[in-house]
């Protein structure tokens, strides 16, 4: 089941919850009002991530012999 995001229109508190579906019905986890919206969340992905600046060759930017080399 996915997560969402919600904001109450009542109090502004923010909060996530694991619903069946966008259409369920939610109430807001600090005043349980039944005013909130969902907000729009940024996607993620968890993993490892390999820096550019890393790999060996010619710097494409300032045209050093090799990355790290800018200004040298």
């Amino acid at each position: 089941m996915p997560i969402f995001e919600y904001q109450c229109r009542d109090c502004g508190a923010k909060f996530e919850k694991i619903v069946a579906s966008s259409a369920a019905r939610v109430t807001c986890k600090n005043c349980q009002s039944p005013e909130v919206r969902m907000l729009l969340s940024v996607f993620a992905v968890a993993g490892e991530r390999k820096s550019s600046a890393a790999e060996p060759g010619p710097c494409g930017a300032c045209g050093a012999p090799r990355r790290g080399m800018c200004g040298e």
